[in-house]
């Protein structure tokens, strides 16, 4: 009880900036509590899915920057960071957050990843495993070989398109992404993360398709919390379970793709009685 007065009336901190990492500059959120450190726990990076930005963990910082320090980058080539000179696989993603942790003296964070920015927080922990310590995994794709082949032969999001034919199409993929019951400014927030990586958007979710996920979670060692909401990767949460050596399973019914805008102090709950 008395912890949850002080997680309460701590008072967030959020900030922006850059830090180097090999592709240039990215841009980074971090939030964290006004109450001198005291109280603070191993720091949280959170990855968000492509073609989406870090702003997708906005009310997610605001409730776990409580009582520990989170930092939520622009993956290379979205938001506002700076692009990789050419199509990077997810073990360049993960090598560019490992960049960024080094910058800022980091030498063990927990990880949450949603959607594709699980994938990356895999291969990060695959490739620098003393840097992890604990992972939360917020629905994780893993596609067969005819929707890895699908991706492949049509790209998406589509590139720019000198007449504007390509934006009503990724608007109704926005509102598709986002749910049923999302209003516009969120269908909306998701259209701009799209038009922001611009003829490059399509790299992230190209280099998630070609992932083996199937191979490479079976190396992760280290303890995994698997959330599983309502979305587009639901019949899958099972089977990914079962690749993780490590991986617990929650099931979050009634939520939908869109719980980090609606409910997310119910991912948080989740997340800090795992990480803590």
């Amino acid at each position: 009880m008395i912890r949850k007065r002080a997680e309460t009336a701590a008072q967030i901190h959020v900030r922006r900036m850059y830090v180097d990492c090999r592709y240039g500059q990215l841009h980074l959120r971090s939030a964290f509590s006004g109450n001198g450190g005291f109280d603070e726990l191993t720091s949280l990076v959170c990855l968000h899915p492509f073609p989406r930005s870090s702003r997708v963990f906005a009310g997610l910082m605001g409730e776990l920057g409580r009582d520990r320090t989170i930092y939520a980058p622009d993956l290379p080539g979205y938001g506002q960071s700076d692009p990789p000179p050419r199509p990077p696989t997810i073990a360049d993603y993960a090598s560019a957050v490992a960049d960024v942790l080094g910058h800022l003296r980091l030498r063990q964070v927990d990880l949450l990843g949603r959607g594709d920015g699980s994938l990356v927080a895999a291969e990060l922990a695959i490739q620098f495993p003393e840097l992890v310590r604990r992972i939360v995994m917020i629905g994780v794709p893993l596609p067969d070989d005819l929707e890895r082949r699908a991706f492949n032969e049509s790209p998406r999001p589509l590139p720019p398109r000198l007449d504007g034919s390509h934006l009503p199409v990724e608007w109704e993929r926005s509102r598709a992404d986002c749910g049923s019951d999302a209003n516009v400014n969120r269908i909306a927030a998701a259209f701009a993360d799209k038009a922001v990586a611009g003829p490059m958007g399509w790299w992230g979710g190209s280099a998630a398709a070609n992932y083996p996920v199937g191979e490479r979670l079976g190396r992760i060692q280290h303890p995994v919390l698997l959330l599983r909401p309502e979305d587009q990767d639901w019949t899958v949460g099972p089977r990914v379970q079962q690749l993780l050596p490590r991986g617990q399973l929650i099931e979050l019914p009634g939520q939908g793709p869109d719980l980090l805008d609606i409910s997310p102090a119910s991912v948080a709950e989740a997340a800090r009685r795992f990480l803590d």
